[in-house]
């Protein structure tokens, strides 16, 4: 892994450094975020805040610390005031309509919120959420059928339809009014014909953030209709309720956390702090997530999101609007067990996907040197595809398809890498699929069987063009290089203000060079390592001195200082002034800090080149804090790590240099 220092801008910061100086949080904040040297933390945080292409105050101001006024108005997004005012109109004349939704977390949540914002301005809707193998993704002409059928003349999509232009024609004939709310790229054909088409995407939008998830252009609708049928009072309480929510699908749907996104990830994720619905509490419970304090963005990304997920991956998505809506907390807990189940199942079926993708790739030459891997087997489970894809991404460092193959149709799923746009690349074969969407870095289609092996040349000639073997090459992206005893608890606290982490605002990674184990790793559940580390001394013989603690001598201290002389003369004498100096140096030793680090599932790394007690290493790592109340404390995040110097090389060079013969 190659580590990239990013590059400063000493203006830019240090002017952002002298603003945030001002801020009242940071005048009356707790001695905690002040800290002992609160200029260098506030450069520290200018420097984070500039990289992330925020260099003046108020804009600091909306990142650090995001409200519900820094929401956009919901009617300056293109077609959202018709859409209200179709939906106020039914609502007024108790009529039925329905809500059509994707089967992912960004769709389910994506129905709740609208669902629940109709129903408190006084509506009865419906939904529909597609089963993913019977059905597949986006509108289907039947379901329109049907519902026309019952009566029923508005659809609001959430999460689709964008493309949908066969269904969009079928509703039009049947007198069916369509809105389409969706955040998926339009096609070169532009949007369906609809009553209203709702996406901040769409040619000619003025929307200033174009980056919502699909639960987010529902969030906009539901404000745009909570402001026009409830009374103002009302309606912060309810769209701070609604932010738990959105805020779920927005992380899952790993679209950038800037913007309108980071308010509603901010708040959100304050907000479930105090979950009362009993399905949402029942979740919170079997994804072990603790109510005490709010969770971040890797518990909703790795815990919450993908029991969602499994509903609609190995079974039914509706399972999921079920749980949202039952008031029964014993209901509540069953569903939420399910769910729980569902993601078991869905871990073991990717595992065995995840079998025969690698055994593909090793076996294929081909494969192996691919610029875009696309991987195909018969009967793999479509749920689990979309997840497998990011798998090989992560462990190949190159865009990668994966397609279930069903007899004469395929179904496949993309993933990519920051230099690659997997949409265009998809686009440049549209001629081979029966359908497809989906944006920068992730894709979805349906094609028959035969022309998989076509697409495998096509999207490879494609990367190419693209990209170089350099862009295979995974880079961690390092703020800064810093001591270990720099890492502080006030820095701690400042860092926390850039939380939540996701796409577009990176957990920030720094380096720090020549630390010292000062204890032998430890394995942790056959996966992870953990390293006890120290700012780096120089390897060699040292004084043995009581004040220093036995266990934190390195191994090459213990393996090459004697505790006695067979011959007393040999030993040399020490003034009291070079005693007094080595005591000191071991005192300033010992009260130099000591962190652990862990480093998740570096445990192989480990067993194929051994690191022991007193070798110096090069680290990359993030600031967490460990809550437990014992022995928590601040620990590092190991991101990568180099050894630059070990007890094995100080040993051969302390032998090779006594070996010598003096002259």
């Amino acid at each position: 892994m190659r580590w990239q220092l990013a590059a400063d801008d000493p203006v830019r910061v240090q002017a952002l450094a002298a603003g945030l100086r001002d801020f009242p949080e940071f005048l009356a904040g707790p001695q905690a975020l002040r800290g002992k040297n609160p200029e260098n933390h506030l450069r520290t945080l200018a420097s984070l805040l500039v990289r992330r292409g925020i260099s003046d105050f108020d804009s600091a101001s909306r990142f650090l610390f995001p409200s519900i006024p820094h929401l956009h108005a919901p009617e300056q997004m293109t077609g959202l005031r018709a859409a209200v005012d179709r939906l106020d109109a039914a609502i007024e004349s108790k009529e039925p309509m329905l809500i059509y939704g994707d089967y992912d977390v960004d769709g389910t949540m994506a129905v709740i919120i609208l669902k629940t914002a109709i129903e408190l301005c006084g509506g009865s809707p419906d939904f529909h959420v597609p089963h993913r193998i019977r059905e597949g993704y986006d509108l289907r002409d039947d379901v329109i059928e049907r519902a026309a059928a019952a009566g029923i003349r508005l659809i609001i999509s959430v999460d689709m339809g964008i493309r949908a232009f066969a269904p969009a024609e079928t509703a039009r004939r049947l007198g069916v009014d369509l809105i389409v709310t969706d955040h998926h790229l339009p096609g070169p054909d532009g949007v369906p014909k609809a009553l209203a088409v709702v996406n901040p995407n769409q040619a000619g939008c003025e929307y200033p953030y174009k980056q919502l998830c699909g639960a987010g252009v529902a969030f906009k609708v539901a404000q745009g209709l909570m402001q026009r049928r409830r009374d103002p009072k009302d309606q912060e309480r309810m769209l701070r309720s609604f932010m738990k929510v959105v805020a779920i699908a927005t992380i899952a749907d790993a679209v950038p956390l800037t913007g309108e996104n980071r308010v509603f990830a901010r708040l959100g994720l304050d907000e479930l702090r105090r979950a009362v619905n009993p399905g949402l509490k029942a979740l919170l419970e079997v994804a072990q997530i603790s109510t005490k304090r709010p969770p971040n963005s890797t518990e909703v990304a790795f815990r919450i999101a993908p029991r969602i997920n499994a509903a609609g991956r190995m079974d039914i998505a509706r399972d999921v609007i079920d749980l949202f809506s039952e008031k029964d907390v014993a209901r509540a807990r069953a569903l939420a067990g399910k769910l729980d189940r569902l993601n078991a199942e869905r871990q073991e079926e990717e595992r065995s996907i995840l079998r025969a993708i690698d055994e593909r790739i090793t076996g294929d030459p081909a494969l192996c040197e691919a610029y875009c891997i696309v991987v195909d087997g018969e009967g793999w489970h479509r749920g689990v595809i979309g997840i497998a894809a990011t798998r090989v991404v992560e462990r190949y460092h190159r865009p990668a398809i994966v397609i279930s193959r069903d007899g004469e149709e395929a179904f496949g799923s993309g993933r990519s890498i920051r230099p690659f746009h997997l949409l265009d690349a998809v686009e440049a074969s549209h001629n081979l699929f029966t359908r497809y969407g989906g944006h920068s870095h992730a894709c979805g289609f349906a094609m028959p069987s035969a022309n998989v092996s076509q697409l495998r040349t096509d999207l490879d000639a494609f990367a190419r063009t693209r990209l170089t073997t350099a862009d295979f090459d995974p880079v961690l992206d390092v703020e800064a290089e810093m001591d270990l005893d720099e890492i502080t608890p006030a820095l701690f606290q400042m860092l926390r203000l850039l939380e939540p982490y996701g796409t577009g605002n990176h957990e920030p990674a720094f380096s720090a060079r020549g630390v010292r184990l000062i204890a032998p790793p430890k394995i942790l559940k056959d996966k992870h390592i953990k390293l006890k580390l120290r700012a780096g001394e120089e390897i060699g013989v040292r004084e043995f001195s009581p004040a220093v603690e036995e266990e934190e001598l390195s191994e090459v201290g213990i393996l090459t200082v004697p505790r006695c002389h067979p011959d007393g003369a040999a030993i040399r004498r020490i003034d009291k002034a070079e005693a007094a100096g080595a005591q000191v140096r071991d005192q300033k030793r010992k009260l130099r800090t000591v962190f652990d680090a862990l480093g998740w599932h570096m445990a192989e790394r480990m067993q194929q080149s051994p690191l022991l007690a007193g070798d110096a290493i090069d680290i990359a790592f993030t600031i967490g804090h460990n809550d437990h109340p014992e022995f928590g404390g601040l620990e590092l995040s190991l991101r990568d790590f180099k050894v630059t110097s070990n007890v094995a090389d100080a040993l051969a060079a302390l032998n090779q240099k006594r070996s010598v013969p003096a002259i």
